[in-house]
């Protein structure tokens, strides 16, 4: 049996009602992935990489899990889609999106999947939640803490403390 480890997975939604998808991603996660042990707030954030379209929530959960990176990825998809993702365009409006950010201190860098996520220490919106879970957590290639890295992010776009209802753990 393998043992377990934390997986990152960063959450966002800027189409429909993006903190009940973000809730029912949660909960997909925990029955599909493994036990959720911790959620950072849930965060507003501007948009990245194409500017037209609505704000963005943003929610990093911890996940223990004893599966490997490839079969977290598999179900994220599954997830993505069951919750109605479409892929039109890179970086484009989403219902939701699922992205791996960090698998224990697991290094993979493939044609499907790349871990450490590749741009998270380039975002804002991915390290200020991080930063709040585990600010001394040392990234495994870039060999800096996360918040090192966020002191030293140029993304200077706005990403702030939701004000709806902050709280997507019932």
């Amino acid at each position: 049996m393998q043992s377990e480890k934390p997986v990152y997975l960063l959450l966002g939604s800027n189409l429909g009602d993006r903190l009940h998808i973000m809730h029912t991603a949660v909960e997909m996660l925990a029955e599909a992935v493994g036990n959720v042990t911790a959620m950072s707030s849930v965060y507003e954030t501007a948009p990245w990489g194409v500017l037209d379209q609505p704000a963005f929530l943003n929610q990093v959960v911890e996940v223990h899990t004893t599966l490997a990176a490839e079969e977290v990825l598999r179900l994220v998809l599954e997830i993505e889609h069951e919750l109605g993702r479409v892929r039109y365009e890179r970086w484009g409006a989403r219902v939701i999106d699922i992205d791996i950010l960090f698998l224990g201190n697991h290094v993979q860098d493939s044609a499907r999947l790349t871990v450490p996520h590749p741009r998270l220490h380039e975002r804002r919106f991915t390290l200020v939640p991080l930063v709040e879970l585990i600010p001394f957590y040392v990234h495994p290639v870039l060999e800096k803490t996360l918040s090192e890295l966020l002191e030293t992010c140029t993304d200077d776009s706005d990403v702030h403390v939701f004000s709806g209802n902050n709280s997507i753990a019932d």
